[in-house]
């Protein structure tokens, strides 16, 4: 695999973004389907907008992607068969580069993602029920702070 690039995402990247979380969702029978193709699309179309979206890009192609408000990173995507290979790792030092802290939401049954973040130097906050979200899964707060030395 050549290097990651992470580049901001373009209008024109927002199908291959739906794609990428339809395909990573689908890896969860736990996860239930809330959204039509449509409005996801619509929701990736807008976050792009926004300018909250980057992209990873390997070989010219489109692999993942992070949305991130401010201090609050919203998605965190990668194609299944680019997991493992640093490509999320990739993402996440972009976006904990020029941040002094930054706080995400991730479900407790997504495990990977659990120990993900904690390689990347998340700390679990809190744990709930599910009740604040739109799956109404039981979820976790973590959050990082930039080391000062």
């Amino acid at each position: 695999m050549t290097a990651v690039i992470i580049r901001p995402a373009r209008v024109l990247d927002a199908s291959k973004l739906a794609d990428i979380l339809a395909a990573a969702n689908a890896q969860f029978d736990w996860l239930p389907d809330l959204y039509t193709s449509a409005e996801e699309l619509n929701l990736i179309d807008d976050m792009i907008g926004s300018g909250w979206v980057k992209v990873a890009v390997v070989d010219d192609v489109v692999v993942g992607w992070i949305a991130r408000k401010g201090t609050e990173i919203h998605a965190l995507c990668l194609r299944p068969d680019m997991q493992g290979k640093g490509v999320a790792a990739g993402l996440m030092r972009d976006a904990q580069r020029l941040a002094k802290k930054l706080g995400l939401w991730s479900y407790q049954a997504n495990d990977h993602a659990t120990d993900f973040y904690g390689k990347a130097g998340f700390v679990e906050i809190q744990r709930t029920d599910g009740a604040g979200n739109d799956a109404h899964l039981p979820d976790i707060r973590f959050e990082w702070r930039k080391e000062t030395v």
